[in-house]
Order: C-alpha cells, then structure tokens, then sequence
C-alpha cells in the first residue's frame, strides 16, 4: 500500500480519517482550480457556469464519501474546469457563439409597455417586474425605457431619460 492510498484510502473502503484527508484535498484544489478558472465561474452565472459547478460538485461529492476514485474524478473536474476556461474564453470572442452557450437578453418592458409574450415564455410575473423596478428606484413600469431579462437570470431595469429642468 502506498502512502497515498494510506493517507486517501481506495474507492469505496475509507476511514472517518481518509475521508477528512479527502475533504481537505478536495477544498484545497477546488479553491485553486476556481481561482484559476476566474472569476466569472461563479459572478454571473450562465448555462454553462451552471452545469460546470452541478457536475464539479457531484464528481468532487462522490470522491469526497470514497464511491468514486479519487485521481480519476480530479483528472475529470479539472477537464471540466478547463473546457469552462476555454468555452468562455471563445464565448467572449464569438458573439454567435455566446448566444448559443449564454442566450441573448430579452425584452420584458419597451418604452413603458410590458410585453406579455414574453414574460409568459421566460415565467417573468408582474411581481418580478415589481421588484427588479423599485431595486432600481424607477417609480413604475411607465417610468421605465426598458426591463430586459439577461442571460444570466437578472433582471435589467432601464430608467427613462428626464429633461432638465429649465
């Protein structure tokens, strides 16, 4: 046996020791490897940050109880983390191919108006609307330019323009 398997344990065979040297193996290189992904991993989430981090954490849960192996499972995350870095990387330089990984914006509200269609399709109610509207101290939907929903989820609120006072 060799001193990392006494240290980790093998698959499916850990003490509450092994599996402790795991859990702090397991943050240590999940820190680094989020570092070195960026900081966009988790600052705005979009599709592909989303399944990224629900597998990540899957893999490294499984390797954490010892049902999955643990060198095999940490190649994978860290394959994972790097197809992130790249795809995002392509994303910010392909605006077709953001669009397909992170969606466009949508209209919710033009110059005042809700448009229904849209709120319906992307499950947006008028007390989303209501929220993100006095988040932003724009008074009422009627005092807005714009509401657009972003590919991340959050909602955008534009305020109409005042003329100065004469």
């Amino acid at each position: 046996m060799s001193w990392v398997d006494e240290i980790f344990g093998r698959t499916g065979d850990l003490t509450t020791a092994q599996e402790c040297a795991r859990a702090v193996l397991i943050l240590a290189y999940g820190l680094v490897a989020i570092r070195l992904a960026g900081r966009r991993m988790f600052a705005k989430w979009s599709a592909l940050d989303i399944v990224v981090s629900i597998i990540v954490g899957s893999n490294l849960s499984r390797t954490l109880t010892g049902t999955a192996p643990l060198v095999g499972t940490l190649a994978a995350t860290t394959l994972l983390m790097a197809l992130h870095w790249l795809l995002a990387r392509l994303a910010a330089l392909s605006p077709g191919l953001s669009r397909l990984i992170e969606g466009r914006p949508v209209s919710l509200v033009d110059e005042g108006r809700r448009t229904f269609d849209a709120r319906v399709r992307w499950g947006v109610s008028d007390a989303d609307l209501d929220e993100a509207i006095r988040q932003q101290d724009a008074g009422s939907v009627e005092e807005t330019q714009a509401i657009v929903l972003e590919p991340s989820g959050k909602i955008s609120v534009l305020k109409r323009r005042r003329d100065p006072p004469r």
